[in-house]
């Protein structure tokens, strides 16, 4: 049986698989043979991470992934931010990549979405105010 997807993780390095939390001792290579919900831990946002509105939906995003037994409640809220974020975007190429994510995301295509999401943290993290220490020091 020819391998989906092959990855190397380096000891003590986590990935998400169908909901479980595995971990390494040494470096491993492993192979999934079959259709499989994975999330490496180097993609896993930590909730002190989701900052901005992106960020906030990727977080949303990857909690249906990590957390499929949750899943349904965690889309009402991801739908929820979805809709708000898409109201007050009016950058049209960030538009039509978040509704892309969007369709992903309605699609079951969780890690797919995410990759979108993950391209407009940029733009994203450009918009954030500047803390006032930093404009006193500039």
């Amino acid at each position: 049986m020819k391998a989906k997807m092959r990855f190397s993780l380096k000891a003590g390095e986590r990935i998400f698989i169908n909901g479980a939390v595995l971990t390494v001792s040494q470096k491993v290579t492993l192979s999934l043979l079959n259709e499989a919900r994975f999330l490496l831990e180097s993609h896993v946002l930590q909730v002190t991470e989701a900052t901005t509105p992106m960020r906030q939906l990727y977080f949303v995003a990857q909690s249906i992934l990590i957390n499929p037994q949750d899943a349904e409640k965690v889309m009402s809220a991801f739908r929820k931010l979805y809709d708000s974020i898409l109201l007050i975007t009016t950058d049209e190429p960030a538009r039509e990549a978040l509704c892309r994510a969007g369709d992903l995301v309605e699609a079951d295509r969780i890690f797919e979405a995410l990759k979108v999401i993950r391209t407009l943290f940029e733009p994203d993290a450009i918009s954030v105010a500047t803390p006032p220490e930093a404009v006193q020091a500039a």
